[in-house]
């Protein structure tokens, strides 16, 4: 199947990185984007799609817009916050450190 993922932010840069798999949508990763820091709140795929690494393509493509654009990473989505301490070394450069 031929996935891709989308960001589509607000005026306000308010918005998600949306998953698709064949034209539909699969999964998303909301978030906000404020004084350089990337806040992801929540990271889901419908139940047919779990389990068959989408998450972890959500997050790949996160990380690497937060490195493009220079921001950090407020995860307060589980998820990316267990990601994140799974191999904290790798993400030094945009976890943001406070309060974890």
């Amino acid at each position: 199947m031929i996935v891709s993922i989308k960001l589509k932010l607000n005026e306000k840069q308010k918005g998600a990185f949306f998953i698709y798999e064949a034209g539909a949508k699969i999964g998303e990763m909301i978030i906000d984007i404020a004084k350089n820091i990337l806040t992801v709140y929540h990271t889901g795929v419908i139940p047919e799609a779990e389990g068959k690494g989408y998450a972890k393509q959500l997050f790949q493509t996160m990380v690497a817009y937060v490195r493009e654009h220079k921001l950090t990473v407020r995860p307060l989505c589980p998820y990316v916050l267990a990601q994140f301490r799974q191999d904290p070394d790798q993400y030094l450069d945009v976890w943001e450190q406070t309060g974890h």
